[in-house]
């Protein structure tokens, strides 16, 4: 048979096992032994003595400290924990009883459909889906919550020091100072939509079949937001379906006020900003589409959001704050339609974000930007510049360390007709400001120069934007140099989530002239430490028991400053 190296007696009793045990009901035979073979799933634990042999022909994955195993993604084989009774973990799909075959997953607009009935299909998928739940509480009924990896908070104060914020925020938070205050947290996080979970399985192969269904996961994402309780949630691929059955209520519930874009097109998730209404009141929202139908460079489905908030609190003028959330396309390869997306959503924000004074309100900028620390999208966004003649649009996001599309940027990287400058702001409004400035005599004597000026506008390879911005992570871990990561599936762990944020003047965390243009700004008062690639693989990755999505949240502390 498929697993002819175990006895006859075995593969039977893997075979027709009853689903209906307690989680701590364990079968064991003879006395205590050193291994032993669990069944995953929905079926429930059992231990016997199994002999194995050193040349056994099914691959095996290595225990979480030996570090990541990517390079045994297509094992048959887990070892979940490394003890004096270690278990091998036999996946869900290879446990075929006669007369039945285990469900696959069925992609969205995927026109298959096997020999069974939808009803059939769709109770049995209840039937798991109820089970599954219900050994995972008896699970952990009888263990405690030891698959977890601590993050610690860390705060910056007069000294910069890094400490837990519940012991000191007290002590911050009491501090004189001439300038208004008003403390409030955001966080950044992409949730993993369930289609999206389904559609690329090959992720999460290193997952436990039961942690990856979205009755499971739910409760989780949940929590976690209940347990950082953050003024201002920026979430990422939001399911529709679910948003709306579900996660809009439960949020609502927690005293937030939820807006909420889906995707253009037939794509099932989206971008949430959601808000405390005991701090803010919601002055705009701004939904921006990146897909334009009549822009051929313009046809993917991502979006993003802008809210203007107005923080309840007394101050001299009316202060306001920027909040924006995207999800720029993954496609490591269309560094252009990457750089577009970002000019789009820069524009929106600077057509929302001025104030009567000239200057721009505090502008917070977060979202999944499928892009790594260090790349030339992600230095355009702190630095304010770039110029991309001669960048190869596969180097744009810094996502592949061997880009195999060699294509350079073309330029200008959008068309005209788009109606946003090559510096991030659109053209409609300035060219309306200058149709009402002058007279007709002087804009006839200037016209030869201003097309002088037009075509080398057009020829440009520079980009620009007019926000001074600061990242609240530093990305690697100063002690060490290690790499932080906000995502670590079966592919890859890297860094592709930020929160993005104009500094105040006395900002010591902020890059230097970050706060030019702005008046006030924001103060980092700290921010929920990352963890590393070896830190995530300790809990075998994400999603895990306790991670529900493959991204973790990013949270940071502010203070709006207001002169």
């Amino acid at each position: 048979g498929r697993h002819s190296m175990l006895p006859r007696h075995v593969q039977r009793l893997g075979r027709d096992w009853i689903a209906h045990w307690n989680g701590s009901q364990i079968l064991a035979l003879n006395s205590p032994v050193s291994n032993c073979t669990r069944w995953a799933g929905y079926y429930p634990w059992a231990s016997f003595p199994v002999p194995v042999p050193v040349d056994f022909s099914a691959n095996w994955r290595l225990p979480p400290f030996f570090g990541p195993w990517r390079q045994f993604q297509n094992s048959s084989w887990q070892l979940d924990t490394f003890t004096p009774s270690s278990c091998f973990h036999l996946p869900n799909p290879s446990m075929k009883s006669e007369g039945e075959e285990p469900l696959t997953k069925k992609r969205r607009l995927s026109g298959q459909h096997g020999t069974s009935t939808p009803e059939e299909e769709t109770n049995f998928s209840n039937q798991k889906e109820a089970l599954c739940l219900s050994i995972a509480q008896n699970e952990e009924k009888h263990s405690s919550r030891k698959g977890t990896v601590k993050r610690h908070w860390e705060y910056f104060c007069q000294h910069s020091r890094t400490m837990k914020i519940f012991e000191n925020k007290e002590t911050d938070q009491s501090n004189t100072e001439s300038e208004a205050k008003f403390d409030f947290t955001v966080m950044s996080y992409n949730i993993l939509s369930q289609n999206l979970l389904e559609d690329n399985s090959h992720l999460y192969k290193h997952c436990r079949q039961r942690l990856l269904i979205w009755t499971y996961r739910f409760p989780n994402i949940l929590q976690e937001i209940k347990q950082l309780d953050a003024d201002v949630l920026c979430l990422q691929e939001v399911q529709e379906d679910h948003y709306r059955t579900e996660i809009k209520s439960s949020l609502e519930s927690l005293g937030y006020h939820c807006e909420y874009k889906m995707r253009t097109g037939r794509k099932p998730d989206g971008c949430a900003i959601c808000f405390k209404t005991s701090k803010f009141s919601l002055i705009s929202s701004n939904p921006v589409e990146f897909f334009r139908r009549d822009i051929p460079l313009l046809d993917r489905d991502n979006v993003g959001l802008v809210l203007l908030l107005q923080p309840k609190f007394h101050c001299k003028t009316n202060a306001a704050v920027c909040i924006a959330n995207t999800h720029l396309l993954y496609n490591p390869r269309r560094g252009d339609i990457k750089l577009t997306q970002l000019a789009m959503l820069l524009a929106e924000i600077a057509s929302v974000a001025p104030q009567k004074d000239g200057t721009f309100c505090p502008i917070i900028i977060c979202g999944d930007f499928n892009s790594v620390p260090g790349s030339p999208l992600y230095r355009f966004i702190k630095e304010g510049k770039l110029n991309y003649e001669g960048l190869a649009i596969g180097k744009v996001s810094g996502q592949e360390q061997f880009p195999r599309g060699q294509r350079i940027l073309s330029i200008p990287i959008w068309p005209k007709k788009l109606g946003i400058s090559q510096n991030c702001v659109y053209e409609i409004k300035q060219q309306q400001k200058e149709e009402n400035a002058g007279d007709k005599l002087e804009a006839a004597e200037l016209n030869n120069t201003q097309e002088v000026v037009v075509a080398s506008e057009k020829l440009s390879s520079k980009l620009q934007h007019h926000f001074k911005l600061s990242s609240v992570y530093s990305h690697y871990f100063p002690e060490t140099g290690i790499p932080e990561v906000t995502t670590c599936h079966s592919r890859s762990a890297v860094t592709v989530d930020y929160i993005f944020y104009s500094a105040a003047n006395d900002d010591t965390t902020a890059q230097p002239g970050a706060e030019d243009s702005f008046h006030g700004g924001l103060k980092l008062l700290g921010r929920l430490a990352l963890l590393t690639e070896k830190d995530l693989w300790t809990v075998n990755g994400l999603p895990n028991e306790n991670n529900s999505s493959d991204h973790l949240p990013l949270l940071a502390e502010f203070r709006l400053i207001e002169r």
